[in-house]
């Protein structure tokens, strides 16, 4: 994870002090892109240590639509706590984007609208499968009109795949991107969800392309981030799934194989 380390190296000397909205206040850098190349192992990083069983809840959670953090996996992991109401509930943030993106239409007979869904991940999976040349296999959490309803507007707020040469790489924009806490989150998700979706799709997960707006690191995250700086980073492990079904995959088809890593880092959340 040199890919990593570096970013965090680039923030740390380049990056511009700023206000934030926690009042944490911040190093600031606009606009950076990294690779990172699946077949050359899971890119998890290793110089801490990060719980790929919280990550992979999550995206799980993600991918069932869901909202409230007393629903399904999410209760095992404290990720969502600090922004859910009384109720556990966040309104409709990511998953719920992803699979029931909310339209009205026409009914022919009475004239009247009516609201259905949009399942945007079983979308792309359609293109994937039957027009993988095409450049608009793109799924998006930034809906405008549901941001006031929505506990936290997506960080990460939309991915595209391509597909080439049997391959699916697949490239995110996040707006906002915590180095520390948030980013290492973020590629261990999305890569596993590129192995997913290339599984459904007959393909090799290839390549996940990581691009940032405002790739941030919080004043009290520096002094971890440059103890982090110093440590040696471990062969990449390897992330082995179940031949299963895409909607039918569960927490225990995921397999963690050969991860080494240093001891874990913690750095407080800003809300």
């Amino acid at each position: 994870m040199k890919q990593y380390l570096n970013l965090v190296k680039f923030v740390l000397e380049n990056g511009e002090d700023k206000p934030d909205r926690t009042g944490t206040g911040i190093l600031s850098v606009f606009g950076t892109q990294t690779k990172y190349d699946l077949r050359e192992g899971f890119p998890l990083v290793t110089t801490k240590k990060v719980s790929i069983k919280n990550i992979i809840r999550e995206l799980l959670w993600f991918l069932k639509g869901a909202t409230n953090i007393n629903d399904g996996l999410l209760p095992h992991t404290r990720i969502w706590n600090p922004w859910a109401d009384e109720n556990g509930e966040l309104g409709p943030i990511y998953g719920y984007q992803w699979r029931k993106w909310e339209r009205y239409e026409k009914d022919p007979k009475t004239g009247k609208y009516k609201m259905t869904h949009v399942d945007q991940i079983a979308q792309a999976i359609d293109l994937i499968k039957n027009n993988p040349t095409s450049r608009r296999i793109i799924v998006s959490a930034w809906n405008p009109a549901d941001l006031p309803r929505m506990a936290l507007p997506p960080c990460h707020a939309f991915f595209q795949f391509y597909v080439v040469n049997g391959r699916l790489d697949c490239q995110l924009y996040q707006r906002s991107a915590d180095i520390a806490l948030g980013v290492p989150y973020n590629i261990a998700s999305y890569s596993a969800l590129m192995i997913m979706m290339a599984q459904e799709c007959n393909l090799k997960p290839g390549i996940f392309v990581h691009t940032l707006g405002d790739a941030h690191i919080y004043k009290n995250h520096i002094e971890g981030l440059k103890k982090q700086l110093t440590r040696t980073p471990h062969k990449l492990p390897q992330l082995k799934l179940a031949r299963k079904p895409f909607d039918e995959i569960t927490l225990e088809d995921f397999e963690l194989i050969g991860y080494k890593h240093d001891d874990f880092i913690k750095f407080d959340i800003a809300v």
